[in-house]
């Protein structure tokens, strides 16, 4: 064998999609630098758990880091898929951090993937891998989302639907987590298929749930109640569901939220979501002997920002929000040698970190074609043929 060449990266910057290109097109990467000046330099908890989590569903991975997390050598290997899986997520970041990675490691494995995400307490009867900890916090997409929009892209890109899906046996809010979903993913037979998906079409309705645990059940009707009172004016056909969970389905701390999605003519799924729950220790001042706690977002608040939030989502266009482009780039890039075009509203940050990495590990550049009238961008490009080889290999 011949020594492995490996690409020199630095930073932290953009580690999760990094990760998984490199996974996904097997190059081997020396990232360097990881957070070296800070006053806690190196890898973070949730990013070591997800080395570990992709070690889990890939044969003759290779990972090395160093000391002080600084340094990380990462080799791929074969994406195998499987079940009896079992991970815990940790509870530094909610579950959206890890399943977006996972679900398109998922599809070119060499065996349909069936994973749970849990916590601490596991149940040795389920026929699945598990991951642990938080379903819906303010910072990553949120497991409804996942379930009711994210999965749904993936029928544009030949996906099928069989064996795709996201059940939450249990929710899990910051600090304490408690959560558990489990995830199923398909293998695609050979590649995606190349999509055009340019139509946008107009909202005909609204669907949305709730969640709430270890608090009253009635902040999901005053989270319902202000969310209609935004939408009633543009449209009538509103239907918003509510999942109470209390005792060990409700995880280990109180929080309450909720998650709305948009369906178009077209077929087109835009979504938000917004929870709310008490910071961590270090991130306030309070002693956990005090009486009081801060105060959390009150449910009017929360169904308002929601219902905003949606209705920006809408109004700057495009076949996604702008949670899913980067993903929407990703798919459009591992289709075959065949011309993809897709529409999107404003670029966001994380939408062009994601192009600038699909051209340096898999060598796909877009075509940007911006339409000043509505404020929208049109992107094509040719994907990189990648192929289930782990697949051929079993």
């Amino acid at each position: 064998m011949g020594k492995t060449s490996y690409v020199r990266l630095k930073g932290s910057r953009q580690f999760r999609q990094r990760l998984l290109l490199a996974t996904l097109s097997s190059i081997p990467i020396l990232v360097e630098d990881i957070r070296s000046d800070d006053t806690s330099p190196g890898l973070r908890p949730h990013e070591v758990s997800l080395l570990r989590l992709i070690e889990k569903v890939s044969d003759d991975c290779t990972v090395e880091i160093n000391e002080t997390g600084t340094k990380l050598r990462y080799k791929p290997g074969v994406l195998v898929g499987g079940k009896y899986l079992v991970h815990d997520c940790g509870l530094s970041r909610s579950m959206g951090y890890f399943l977006e990675p996972l679900i398109l490691i998922g599809l070119f494995g060499k065996k349909p993937l069936s994973i749970k995400l849990k916590g601490q307490k596991e149940k040795k009867n389920q026929d699945n891998a598990s991951i642990a900890g938080i379903t819906n916090d303010s910072k990553d997409p949120s497991v409804d989302t996942f379930r009711t929009t994210t999965l749904h892209m993936l029928k544009r890109f030949g996906v099928p639907l069989e064996g795709l899906e996201l059940k939450i046996e249990s929710r899990g809010a910051p600090p304490l987590g408690g959560g558990e979903v489990v995830l199923g993913v398909p293998i695609v037979p050979n590649s995606l298929t190349a999509a055009h998906w340019v139509d946008e079409g107009m909202v005909k309705s609204i669907r949305g749930v709730t969640f709430s645990t270890r608090v009253s059940p009635q902040i999901a009707n005053r989270m319902i109640y202000a969310a209609r009172g935004v939408f009633n004016r543009f449209i009538p056909d509103v239907h918003i569901f509510t999942d109470h969970r209390s005792g060990p389905a409700g995880g280990r701390s109180p929080g309450y939220g909720l998650s709305l999605v948009a369906e178009t003519t077209s077929g087109c799924l835009i979504s938000t979501d917004v929870a709310v729950s008490y910071p961590k220790a270090d991130e306030t001042d309070v002693m956990d002997d005090s009486e009081e706690k801060p105060d959390m977002l009150p449910p009017e608040d929360v169904g308002v920002q929601a219902a905003s939030m949606l209705l920006g989502e809408i109004e700057q266009g495009g076949v996604v929000d702008s949670t899913h482009q980067g993903l929407l780039f990703l798919l459009c890039a591992l289709c075959p040698p065949d011309v993809s075009k897709v529409h999107v509203g404003k670029l966001t940050p994380y939408g062009i970190e994601t192009l600038r990495n699909i051209r340096d590990f898999l060598g796909v550049k877009f075509v940007i074609k911006p339409d000043p009238t509505t404020n929208t961008v049109m992107l094509k490009c040719v994907g990189c043929g990648l192929k289930n080889l782990s697949r051929k290999i079993a």
